[in-house]
């Protein structure tokens, strides 16, 4: 199927291809024409063919890898933004699934779930494991109950996590249907993140229920022998409160992810820097820092996806 619908990408170009061997083609202009054909070898088993010098292909890592990075630099350039945020989420996807797989992860919580974005990245990517998403707003909550009606170990829990238990209103961001509420605080936007993002002003309010994590944690991760629990967190300004609420349940949490803030897009929200020192005096280090947010007119970066480990000391690590 790869090969075929190489070919007739090859075809699209204006150019004709014949097979001369189980994995071997000749490829032919067929009308000629000013811009030189060009083939690029990867790896001996697979080739780039373009017009003219558009695009470069770099290797990424050692050969034995068979990765390369295609790029048109001069576009690339021109979207750099957009590119750089792709290129990390994508890397920030391969940590997580890395460590998921060398910590044993058997439990990852998923905290503001949104539709379940997250979750669904994390099975692609080959995670068998059990997923607890917790989202509490009611619309999001609809659709990520539909993203994981056929995924029998995937659960929902519609709250937030906290700090402290009770109700409290979340202030919802505007967005289209494939990016609703993915900005929504406990915490309301602050002057910079109006100016920052139209989602963030004039937003609306809904009452939600708020719990703290050791308050519920028996109930997430009934009928696993032994937890070993992934904790990644996404609430907009609210994660170093969610992660006061675990407790002693930290003694189960192998690995974390949080959104850090350089500036802060919404009121009272922590700097990065009180951030990353309260998960390390709980004995995380970090193992991955990612883009997440930039602000293009001055180029500072509004925010990063950090990814942390636990330095095992039990008997089970030794």
């Amino acid at each position: 199927m790869i090969r075929q619908l190489g070919q007739r990408i090859v075809r699209k170009l204006g150019y004709r291809v014949v097979a001369v061997g189980d994995d071997s083609w000749l490829v032919q202009r067929r009308n000629g024409g000013r811009r030189p054909l060009r083939v690029r070898n990867l790896d001996g088993r697979a080739w780039v063919v373009q017009r003219g010098a558009s695009r470069t292909v770099r290797r990424m890592g050692p050969p034995g890898a068979k990765t390369h990075l295609v790029v048109n630099e001069s576009g690339a350039r021109a979207h750099m933004q957009d590119v750089q945020r792709r290129l990390s989420g994508y890397l920030a996807q391969e940590q997580v699934a890395w460590i998921l797989r060398d910590k044993d992860v058997n439990c990852v919580l998923d905290v503001g779930a949104n539709v379940g974005q997250f979750a669904r990245s994390l099975r692609r990517n080959g995670y068998t494991g059990r997923i607890v998403s917790f989202e509490p707003v009611a619309g999001l909550v609809k659709e990520l109950k539909r993203a994981s009606e056929d995924d029998p170990d995937w659960h929902i829990f519609e709250f937030a996590l906290g700090d402290a238990p009770g109700e409290f209103e979340i202030h919802i961001a505007h967005g289209d249907a494939n990016q609703m509420g993915t900005m929504s605080s406990l915490l309301p936007s602050s002057e910079f993140g109006q100016e920052w993002s139209a989602k963030l002003r004039d937003m609306p309010t809904e009452l939600i229920a708020v719990r703290r994590l050791d308050a519920i944690f028996e109930d997430v991760v009934q009928g696993i022998a032994d937890p070993r629990v992934y904790l990644k967190m996404d609430t907009q300004g609210y994660d170093l409160k969610a992660f006061s609420g675990a407790g002693q349940c930290l003694d189960k949490v192998v690995g974390l992810q949080s959104e850090v803030s350089c500036v802060p897009i919404y009121d009272g929200m922590p700097h990065m820097l009180e951030q990353l020192a309260a998960y390390e005096a709980a004995g995380y280090s970090p193992a991955g820092i990612f883009q997440v947010s930039r602000h293009r007119a001055s180029l500072r970066v509004i925010e990063f996806d950090v990814v942390m480990v636990k330095e095992q000391t039990s008997e089970r690590a030794a």
